[in-house]
Order: structure tokens, then C-alpha cells, then sequence
């Protein structure tokens, strides 16, 4: 697997560009756009890169900053999941500040934005108050956007808890966009210059890349990740207008511009520091790449991906046709198909062989196939039976694969199936005794210990990690619960694997 991204590089130029700005004032609000953590896009787009780089970077400042977190308290009020990790994003919350704390960064507080009595936010500032945790209101804020004069003042900004800062560099945060981190800042540095102090701001960028061509990959992909906030990158007219320069940027930010530029001025009574959003940001991903070729592939398929996702949250109900048909939009303007992600074309190449065979619908089960592409480029299939789902069995035929051990051989003892089998149907009644993936890596652990070759190939579950996952039906709860866990990158056709309504089977 080809590398296209230098974390060395990017990290050396990123942090020399937070300390420059930093050294500007006598505290820098810093809001990191898109995930602090575990950014698993940035990775899948850009070969080599870390998902916990930011991290890397800021342990290095860690004496110098702290960090507010913010949740939107709608979000809590409907448990808005992060898909990545299929966790809410308060579980997130809770899981950032134990991870922070974790690598030696101070966590002042968390804010929850937007407050306006909901119970759910209450309960979740009761849970973290009682786990010593400090947490802050910040509410809709009174003549936002128009009436700048209602904005900043007692009424506005003024209105918000104040979170006291002591380092030089404050780092805000968020589980997902759309949580409030910009006015955090700068409901925080009106609270600053009322008590005297001078504090800026910046914005931690990842997307859009500036300094690539507006219709590139990587910045597509982007616009792919983010169709359901209708985000849209865009040329940063006001840079284009101070400096002759193009660069790439995107509608909120371009958006926003003008109206902190008119707060900042109103708030400092001096002029904004910066000309365009494009200053405002620190952004060096850029500078990191170092095989654009590989990061243009590797961008593409995340497009494809993303797609493939709405469509399945389309089948399920859970996004409307408008998004489903702008990510296919971008996904045309690269000129991409489905058909260009090989293990989709291989898994329902396996799924058709199958029905071919006379394997049509099995009681309510509609034969379905999954295909998996290893690290060295080999691509392994399998498909559902009575004792597997497709997903089970394609990662047991990989790890087989990966062990060197034939395909003869099984991996899970029968008697293991049979009494599964036996508590699924006949003691849990439950309507299928196939294992998911979560029950058959189970499974597996259990036969390892009585059968070598299962040991053996359980080892290999490791080299799985970032391996990419195609299924020809919607993924269960129980397979996307195990491919969480080995790390795979997985997508799926939009069609169910039975023709039951109701499916108790996870």
C-alpha cells in the first residue's frame, strides 16, 4: 500500500504556524476543524496519515494549552451518533476528555451550546459534574447574525457562562461539526477584552485543502463527507480580492467571514487581523503530501464510499433524496461508479456465482456475498449459509488465507456451531441461527483454544486492519459491530438480506 502523506513533514509546519500565531497574543483560541481525534477520513484519504497526528501535535504544546469541548445540546437531546465508531455523540464527549486526560492535556471544561432547557442536556451536565468535570451553558445568542450591536454586548455574547482560561492557547473542540466551536471562541474573547486581556483567534483546518485546485479529489471527498450539512467548497473570493490569489475554502467559512470580521472590529475597536477566511485558518495538510497520485485514488474512493453509505441510509430511512443525490452528483463530477471499488465488483460477482448455482432464497434469507481486498492486493470472497453470515465467512476465508491454511479445514469447531445453533433456535427462538461476524470472532476465540490452525489464523485478525470490505446486502448490527472492531473499511449494496420486515437477527 502506497504512501502519499508525510506526518513528519506536516507536523513540523503545522505547529510552527499555531506558535507564530500564538505569539500574537496573550491567548490564542484555536478551533480545530473536523476531528481531534481519530480522524479516520483524513486517513482513508490520505495514505500514511495518522488518524491521532493532531494529537502527536499537541502534546508537544501541552504545557502551552488546554482544551474546551463543545456539544451541541440538540444533539444530546437526540443522540446523534457518530458513525465512525456507532456511538452517541455525548458517549464521544466523555470518551475525548477520558483520551485527553489520558495523554497529559488539560480539559478546563465542556460548553454545551445552544442551551435551551432541553432535559437530556441537563442529565448529561449532571453526569459530568458528578464525574468532576466542569461544565458550562451557552446559549442562542440574541441578534445573531444581523444585529452586531445586540451581539456583542450583555445581551449576546455577554449572556454565555465564561470559561476561565489560563494557558496561552485554548483548543476547542467538538465530537462532530456543527457544535458550536465558533461562537465558543468568540463569545470567549468578548469576555476577554471586557476584563482587559488581549486573545485571538484561528482555525485548525484540515478541508478543503486551500492550496489544491477546488475540484481535486481530496477536496471532493470533503465535500462528500459533509452532504448532510450541505456544505460546499468554494474560492475564497475575499482572498482573491486582497492578495490576487486563489484558494479554496467553503461556504460556512466564507459565510462567517464577514461577520467576524464586523464583531472582531466592534469587539477590539481595532481591525481585524485577518483579509479573507483563508487567514484565518492554519492549514498545512498540503505540505504534508507527498505522492499526489496516490492521494488522488485514495480520495476517490472515499467518494465512492460515502455514496455507497447514503444509499443504504436512503433504503433505511434515514437521509432524504436530496442528499443521497448530491453525493452522487460528486461522485459523477470525478467520473466514478460503484463498479470502480473492486471489492464490490467482486463480492457481487461471488453473489451472482451463487445464485447461479440454483442458491436463490433460503427461507426469507436472500443468498448475499461480501469480498474483502487484503493489504497485498489479493481479493477473498465468501458468502452466507445456514451456520455464517457473508461477513463472518469472508473474514474467516481471509484470515485462512493470510495463515496459509486450506480451505478444507475449518476454522470453528462444529460442535461450537451446533450448540449455537441450538441456543439461537430452539432455546432464544430465535428466527436464524447463522453467526454474525461479532458471534463468529467469538466463536473463533473459543476454538482457538482446543484447535491450532484456529489460533493461528486468529493471530492474523491484526494485518485485517484498514483492509477494505464490500457486502452485497445492508450491514447487521452484529457484522458492523466486529468490522468496528477489526478496523476494516467496509460499505454495502442498499438492499436488506431478507425479505422479512422485522429481523430480530443481529
Amino acid at each position: 500500500m502506497k504512501q502519499g502523506f508525510d506526518n513528519e513533514k506536516y507536523l513540523a509546519e503545522q505547529s510552527e504556524e499555531i506558535r507564530r500565531r500564538a505569539g500574537k497574543y496573550g491567548r490564542l483560541y484555536l478551533e480545530f476543524g473536523g476531528k481531534l481525534m481519530n480522524d479516520f477520513h483524513a486517513a482513508r484519504c490520505l495514505p500514511g496519515y495518522h488518524p491521532n497526528v493532531k494529537l502527536r501535535l499537541l502534546q508537544t504544546l501541552k504545557d502551552q494549552a488546554e482544551v474546551i469541548l463543545c456539544i451541541y445540546s440538540g444533539d444530546i437531546e437526540r443522540k446523534k451518533m457518530r458513525a465512525d465508531f456507532g456511538i452517541s455523540y455525548a458517549d464521544d464527549a466523555m470518551k475525548l476528555i477520558d483520551d485527553l486526560t489520558a495523554l497529559g492535556l488539560l480539559v478546563r471544561g465542556v460548553v454545551i451550546t445552544r442551551y435551551e432547557g432541553q432535559t437530556a442536556a441537563k442529565q448529561f451536565r449532571s453526569k459530568l459534574e458528578g464525574r468532576g468535570v466542569k461544565v458550562y451553558y451557552h446559549y442562542k445568542t440574541q441578534g445573531y447574525p444581523s444585529d452586531i450591536d445586540t451581539v456583542v454586548s450583555d445581551e449576546g455574547y455577554g449572556k454565555n457562562d465564561y470559561i476561565p482560561a489560563e494557558r496561552p492557547i485554548v483548543v476547542v473542540t467538538a465530537p462532530g461539526p456543527g457544535s458550536g466551536k465558533f461562537a465558543t471562541c468568540l463569545s470567549q474573547i468578548y469576555h476577554e477584552y471586557k476584563n482587559g486581556k488581549l486573545a485571538g483567534y484561528s482555525k485548525f483546518e484540515s478541508f478543503p485543502v486551500w492550496n489544491m485546485p477546488l475540484h481535486h479529489p481530496l477536496n471532493v471527498a470533503y465535500e462528500a463527507a459533509t452532504v448532510d450539512l450541505n456544505d460546499k467548497n468554494m474560492i475564497d473570493p475575499y482572498h482573491l480580492a486582497a492578495y490576487g490569489q486563489t484558494t479554496v475554502n467553503y461556504n460556512r467559512d466564507v459565510d462567517a467571514y464577514p461577520l467576524l470580521k464586523t464583531i472582531w472590529e466592534k469587539m477590539t475597536g481595532g481591525e481585524c487581523p485577518y483579509k479573507s477566511p483563508t487567514d484565518m485558518g492554519v492549514n498545512r495538510i498540503g505540505f504534508g503530501i507527498v505522492d499526489d497520485a496516490v492521494v488522488q485514488e485514495a480520495s476517490k474512493q472515499e467518494v465512492i464510499r460515502r455514496y455507497m453509505r447514503y444509499q443504504c441510509l436512503y433504503a433505511e430511512g434515514a437521509t432524504d433524496l436530496d442528499s443521497l443525490n448530491r453525493a452522487k452528483m460528486l461522485m459523477d463530477s470525478l467520473g466514478l461508479k460503484t463498479e470502480d471499488r473492486l471489492v464490490a465488483l467482486a463480492a457481487r460477482g461471488a453473489a451472482e456465482s451463487a445464485r447461479q448455482q440454483g442458491k436463490g432464497k433460503e427461507g426469507g434469507r436472500i443468498v448475499s456475498a461480501a469480498a474483502i481486498q487484503l493489504k497485498s492486493g489479493e481479493i477473498v470472497t465468501g458468502r452466507n449459509s445456514d451456520e455464517l453470515h457473508a461477513c463472518s465467512a469472508v473474514i474467516l476465508n481471509a484470515i485462512k488465507k493470510l495463515a496459509g491454511i486450506p480451505d478444507r479445514l475449518p476454522l470453528l469447531a462444529p460442535s461450537i456451531l451446533q450448540s449455537v445453533a441450538h441456543m439461537k433456535h430452539d432455546i432464544l427462538k430465535g428466527g436464524y441461527t447463522s453467526l454474525n461476524l461479532d458471534e463468529a470472532l467469538i466463536a473463533l476465540a473459543i476454538s482457538a483454544t482446543t484447535n491450532p490452525a484456529a489460533q493461528l489464523a486468529m493471530e492474523k485478525l491484526t494485518e485485517l486492519a484498514t483492509c477494505e470490505v464490500h457486502m452485497t446486502h445492508l450491514v447487521t448490527p452484529g457484522d458492523e459491530a466486529g468490522l468496528r472492531r477489526l478496523a476494516c473499511r467496509y460499505t454495502s449494496d442498499p438492499y436488506y438480506a431478507s425479505t422479512q420486515l422485522f429481523n430480530g437477527q443481529q
